[in-house]
């Protein structure tokens, strides 16, 4: 086998598109200005149950600069008939004019006649409402939970509520699409190239080869942008009924009733173990949101059915079908919504037994995944929280809540462990090199924030034994190989394999044309005694040829080769996850019942680490956004119609500057070899996990007031 210097991945490189963005040259999607450009607005319902009866476009047409009223939405299929509403903010119409401005008023002059309004159901816990099971969830149980629960001698009992989450990215959602014929050409803000592709070619009813969708770069979208929602589609029809190329943007109001959300959820997590702290029996209870027609189901089970050892345990979860928009992943999927319950009771727990949070914790450490029966991949949850304590000073803790005061402000220390599985899926990537050294990598996937233009550049780097400034990465386009979408913290394990594949491959392909030529340096050599190093094969005897002087000699302009990466089966053979834990100190002032985080810090246990300054990134803006969901997120819905009272930066609170404590993220020198043959195993998702329980923790340290509720507001501690 030929030998290849590691050089790249590990080290902290800085983003190769950083240039691009901090002088505006990156190009996200409302950025794209092609010939004959016109603008539309869409035009959302304002009741969430009834049909539409009439629709009145007189005054709107009569606007100065407006092409076109669309009223019917013939031609493309929508997840929704268009004459029926079934939630505030449905799109019914569509306007479009030669400005945005000009749309955007016109959108304000059309008249809609409603009829059948009813009265939505809209809260999960009114009486109306049915919580059925999920369709693709299953209930669990090993053991008696319910009959060892009332034996034990300690139990937490206590019931979890979180609000309904926005994504709120930066960049607002838009779409600009053009017809050349009967081919559809879409700039868009897409989480999955290959999964738009399918989405329009479903919308439209035309063969996937017949569209191109473009993304290349997208200004966070954290699970919004996974779907093609209406709005995007409804931008292609636009642009066919004109025939013009139609640009979209939505406004972040129009993004909250529109483009999904975490979902309300309620759970009962009880916990019951011995004098000793091992733990008996777990149950978990989960209700969770949806729409009625169309269902998504936000997978909170896992965690407590195999993050401790339990003999006994039982899970249900069951959704409750409402007149809302569809519910979507929102970062942290499903188990950020689990780990703030079971974290929270294991703390709970470990405060009624007077054992310290963590040494529950190791008590309770299985050796085992006991949902599947599978070892684990690596496990190094242990490690994370004592070498997370010893550094974040956990011995300063006093066990004793409301204890410890700073003037009016009582102090308190807290904890939680995150875990979010780590996945991959099958991923094609082209790799080629050129006759002036340089080579370009490409492959269809997305980078929404974390870098993986530069962390797939270091990776192909070494793969093709270059020096990182020598080689290009290019996505964003289905003219590329397929990738996977950009979500479920996947894309390095499964984007980053694929990289190392087919560069691997192309760099073996040098080795073996020069071996078999004649003109060569290295003619007749064996493959395992040469080394590669930067762009040059070397025998152990000296001898030695570039790459580019293989393609000169030759008279080739280049060398290429496109493989396509899939996962080994043996990692079903393991339970395969990412752990981490996180610690948190707050300051509450005793009488206005404010939350002041102090310190934040946490250790990952995250495989391999291929830039971490990319990765320390992710982990604190995952951190930023754990606070704001224990701290200041929270939908207000008005139960009449369903609309989200505050819908916009104003009212929907956010950690800004003066909210971001001193905080840190350490990954530890993990690496696994079965979670991907790179010895990555994600992140992305992991970093938002165990932030708001943590500092739940904190605050019953701090006050002895055990808030189940999110977010924690002056008014639940008052």
């Amino acid at each position: 086998m030929t030998t290849v210097p590691t050089q790249a991945a590990g080290q902290p490189l800085p983003r190769v598109d950083a240039r691009l963005k901090v002088t505006g040259a990156a190009t996200y999607t409302a950025d794209n200005t092609i010939s004959g450009l016109v603008y539309a607005a869409v035009i959302g319902s304002s009741v969430a149950v009834g049909s539409v009866d009439g629709i009145n476009t007189a005054e709107a047409r009569r606007h100065p600069g407006v092409i076109e009223v669309i009223t019917d939405f013939a031609g493309v299929t929508l997840p929704h008939p268009p004459p029926r509403i079934a939630y505030f903010g449905q799109p019914v119409a569509m306007v479009v004019a030669s400005s945005t401005e000009a749309a955007a008023h016109a959108a304000t002059l059309v008249e809609i006649r409603y009829g059948n309004p009813t009265d939505p159901l809209i809260d999960p816990e009114a009486a109306g409402a049915v919580a059925q099971p999920g369709t693709t969830v299953d209930d669990y149980s090993r053991g008696d939970a319910d009959a060892a629960l009332s034996t034990a001698a300690a139990v937490s009992d206590l019931q979890y509520r979180i609000t309904r989450h926005q994504h709120n990215p930066m960049e607002l959602a838009a779409t600009v699409a053009r017809w050349d014929g009967d081919r559809l050409t879409v700039w868009d803000k897409v989480q999955g190239i290959g999964p738009a592709v399918e989405g329009y070619a479903e919308a439209f009813g035309i063969p996937p080869e017949n569209i191109r969708v473009i993304s290349p770069f997208v200004g966070g979208a954290f699970g919004q942008a996974g779907l093609v929602w209406p709005h995007q589609r409804l931008a292609a029809l636009a642009a066919r009924r004109v025939g013009r190329p139609v640009r979209l943007v939505l406004t972040r109001k129009q993004m909250s009733h529109q483009l999904g959300y975490r979902p309300v959820s309620a759970q009962r997590l009880a916990i019951g173990s011995d004098r000793a702290g091992r733990i008996a029996a777990i149950v978990h209870d989960s209700r969770v949101e949806t729409s009625r027609d169309i269902s998504y189901e936000d997978n909170i089970t896992p965690p407590p059915r195999f993050m401790y050892r339990s003999p006994a345990m039982r899970s249900t979860y069951r959704v409750v079908p409402l007149d809302v928009s569809p519910p979507t992943w929102v970062r942290g999927v499903g188990k950020v919504t689990s780990g703030f319950a079971l974290e929270c009771g294991v703390d709970d727990l470990a405060h009624r037994l007077g054992i310290d949070p963590i040494e529950l914790r190791v008590r309770n450490e299985p050796d085992r995944d006991m949902a599947t029966d599978l070892p684990f991949s690596t496990r190094r949850h242990v490690e994370c929280l004592q070498r997370g304590a010893d550094a974040f000073g956990w011995s300063r803790r006093n066990p004793t809540p409301g204890s410890v005061r700073d003037g009016d402000q009582l102090v308190g220390f807290g904890v939680a462990s995150a875990v979010y599985q780590s996945s991959s899926s099958p991923c094609s990537v082209s790799a080629r090199v050129h006759a002036d050294g340089s080579a370009d990598v490409s492959t269809a996937s997305i980078d929404m924030g974390p870098g993986t233009y530069t962390s797939m550049t270091q990776i192909a780097a070494d793969a093709l034994a270059l020096p990182v400034g020598r080689v290009r990465f290019h996505l964003g386009d289905s003219t590329f190989p397929s990738a996977p979408m950009h979500g479920g913290q996947q894309t390095m394990a499964s984007v980053g394999s694929g990289v190392a594949h087919a560069c691997g491959l192309l760099r073996d392909k040098f080795v073996r044309t020069a071996v078999v030529d004649p003109a060569s340096p290295l003619h007749g050599a064996a493959v395992a005694d040469i080394v590669v190093d930067g762009g040059r094969m070397t025998h152990v005897s000296g001898r030695s040829e570039s790459f580019q002087e293989l393609l000169l000699r030759r008279g080739w302009n280049h060398l290429e080769s496109e493989h396509t990466w899939s996962p080994q089966a043996r990692v079903e053979d393991y339970s395969v996850w990412s752990y981490g834990a996180v610690f948190a100190e707050v300051a509450v002032d005793e009488l206005l019942g404010t939350v002041r985080v102090r310190h934040l810090d946490a250790y990952y246990d995250a495989g391999r680490i291929i830039n971490p300054r990319l990765a320390h990134s992710q982990a604190i803006g995952g951190m930023v956004w754990g606070i704001g969901m224990a701290l200041l997120e929270d939908s207000h819905i008005d139960h009449r119609d369903g609309r989200v009272v505050n819908a916009n930066f104003s009212d929907y609170l956010v950690p800004v500057n003066a909210d971001v404590p001193r905080l840190d993220a350490t990954f530890l020198p993990a690496e696994d070899g079965i979670a991907s043959p790179i010895r990555v195993k994600g992140l992305g998702e992991l970093v938002m996990i165990g932030v708001a329980p943590a500092i739940a923790n904190a605050v019953f340290n701090a006050t002895g007031r055990r808030i189940t509720e999110l977010p924690i507001t002056p008014e639940r501690l008052l």
